[in-house]
């Protein structure tokens, strides 16, 4: 089918559509991050208070990665040093507004 053999209006309709698609998905990315970002943040909470509970040292922690990594083959972010990283995160940014849309715990 040629451009001349289209329906009036046609040419809107897919520049309408596409920029729905591309709507959607930013708007997952957007919130794919959010879930990590609260991931990481959780993670490295948790991490902190078994820390000064219990004591955990560096041999736990590169055993949770190792387990973490074995639990889950093919995802990315569970190294030693990103484990390490959400830690981090979280001693970085111990607290936020839970009803807020950056909050982190949940």
């Amino acid at each position: 089918m040629t451009r001349s053999d289209l329906p009036e209006g046609y040419g809107s309709f897919v520049e309408t559509l596409k920029a729905r698609i591309r709507d959607a998905q930013l708007k997952a990315a957007l919130a794919v991050n959010r879930e990590l970002l609260t991931l990481h943040w959780n993670v490295g909470h948790a991490i902190v208070e078994r820390q000064e509970a219990e004591g955990w040292g560096g041999r736990v922690l590169e055993r949770l990665a190792d387990d973490l990594q074995k639990a889950f083959p093919g995802v990315a972010g569970f190294s030693r040093t990103n484990v390490y990283r959400m830690r981090a995160f979280y001693l970085a940014h111990p607290s936020h507004d839970e009803g807020s849309e950056a909050g982190f715990r949940r």
